[in-house]
Order: structure tokens, then sequence, then C-alpha cells
């Protein structure tokens, strides 16, 4: 039995720093801490914070009522005027949005002011995805499928800024910039998917086109790491999403010579590890 376990698995830099920033706040004492919808989309994570006095704010309309207290925001970043809420409540602020997402909310933000519309390619139920839209002072369009795209018309007579949610499957974000690009309109493109995504989601399929079985570690919720499994799935038709090792039937791994691990931006290594180790031991 081999186990490969990608290098590009687990924590990447933006969640890294949020979560750090979130357990720093956390450990001052008498703080009360409260971070704008979940930090990450990790549940193991999330409890742990609750078990330490962290509230998740889950509405605009919690966080109007807020009186007095902390608020990080999530890595995932949040519209504007979320921003304005804050600072008229005068809460402390502590900003945890990964800089990539930043980047892109610039990107739109001065695009705008420009006189482009934006198109955004992505999950519209996603909160990075909700966040970027609250930056756009202009029409937002956000497209997820192929589908969408071929249907997508546009008569603003405006150019179009064509962005990317951070961790969109990167061939999936050049064929539906391909389509757009066919109907002949005025369009800037710039592709904002994080390279960690894109090193990740390669990594993931090399290494599920070389083993009998595939592992895919995280959060439910976790955009990254749904985008892991369907590229897994496309290679090896043995893909397992779980979240934690309690989730994962070993035995019925056992006719397997090789299995692959893979973790979306969101799982801590310590659920990877002991994913591994189990792995390795039980077989």
């Amino acid at each position: 039995m081999k186990v490969k376990t990608a290098k590009s698995a687990g924590f990447c830099f933006g969640v890294r720093r949020a979560v750090d920033k979130v357990y720093q706040q956390a450990a001052i004492e008498g703080k009360q801490v409260y971070t704008y919808g979940p930090i990450i989309h990790n549940e193991e994570v999330v409890k742990d914070l609750e078990n330490r006095g962290v509230r998740v704010l889950h509405s605009e309309q919690e966080l109007a009522d807020l009186e007095n207290g902390t608020v990080i925001i999530r890595s995932h970043g949040v519209p504007e005027r979320i921003y304005h809420i804050i600072e008229e409540k005068n809460l402390e602020l502590v900003d945890a949005t990964c800089p990539f997402v930043k980047k892109i909310h610039k990107i739109v933000r001065e695009q705008s002011q420009n006189g482009k519309d934006i198109v955004i390619i992505g999950n519209k139920d996603h909160p990075e995805v909700e966040g970027i839209v609250g930056w756009c002072s202009t029409k937002a369009f956000v497209l997820k499928t192929e589908e969408e795209a071929e249907t997508f018309t546009y008569s603003g007579g405006k150019s179009l800024c064509i962005v990317s949610q951070t961790t969109f499957n990167y061939k999936k974000f050049n064929k539906l910039v391909e389509i757009l690009a066919k109907k002949g309109y005025d369009i800037l493109v710039l592709n904002t998917i994080c390279n960690a995504t894109e090193e990740r989601q390669k990594e993931a399929q090399q290494i599920a086109s070389e083993v009998d079985a595939m592992i895919v570690i995280g959060g439910r919720h976790s955009s990254n790491t749904q985008k892991l499994f369907e590229i897994c799935n496309q290679e090896c038709e043995n893909t397992y999403y779980i979240q934690t090792l309690e989730d994962l039937d070993v035995h019925s791994l056992q006719s397997m010579s090789c299995v692959g691990i893979t973790a979306g931006a969101s799982t801590p290594y310590n659920i990877i590890e002991e994913v591994q180790n189990n792995v390795r031991n039980e077989l």
C-alpha cells in the first residue's frame, strides 16, 4: 500500500493568516470577539473558536445590533457596506480578508469607477462572490456554468471587466472566458484565481490520475474542496469526500494498492495527518 499526500493540501496563506488573527484576538482576556460569518469553511475550526468564546455573526442585522466588541472580517471578504456599519457602530475592526480577495475588491471598484460593468466567474451564493459584488458601483453579473455563459447577453453599451472567484476551477474559467470572448463584447479579462488554488488543483489532478482511490478532505461548504472533488472524481472513480476521519470507511480501501490524499484550503493539518496515519496503519 502506497499513500500519496499532496504537498499543497491544507491551509493556504490567506486561511492561515485569518485563523491566526482570530486565535490572537480570542487569547486577549476580557475581549468579546465576533467573526462576520464563519472565519473559514471548516466546521471543526469554527467549533474550536466558539469554545474559546468567539461568536459568529450571521447577518447584517446581528452586526447592527452590537453595542461593543471586536469584529473580524472573514477570509472570504465582505461587501463594502459592512465596513461602514462597523465604522458607524464604533466597533473595533480586524480585517482578515485574504489579500488575494482584497485585490479583486480593488480591481472591481476601480474598473466600476472607470465605467466598466463587471462579470464575476463564480458561485453567486458563495460569500466571497457576494463580497466582490458589494464592491461594484456598476452592474455586476455572476456566471458559473458554460450554459450561463452561452445564454448571457449584454446590451449595456459599456466595456466588461471579467474576474474570477479565487477558488474557481482554472479550466472552467478559461472555458467560460472563451465563450464570452466569441460574443464580440469589449472585454478586459483578469484571471484572479489565486496561485495556491491553481497549484492545488493541478497537483490533485496529477495524483488522482496515478492512484486507485483518492481522498479529498474539507468542509461541506468549502467551495475549493468541492472543486477538488470534481477534479479528482474525473480522474479516479474511487474518490471520497470527507470532513474528518470519522467520515471515512477505511475498509473500503483495503483492495487498493495506492491511495492519494488532498485537502481544501480550510483543512487544518492535524486532520490531514490523522487521515494519512490511519490509512497507512489500517491498510
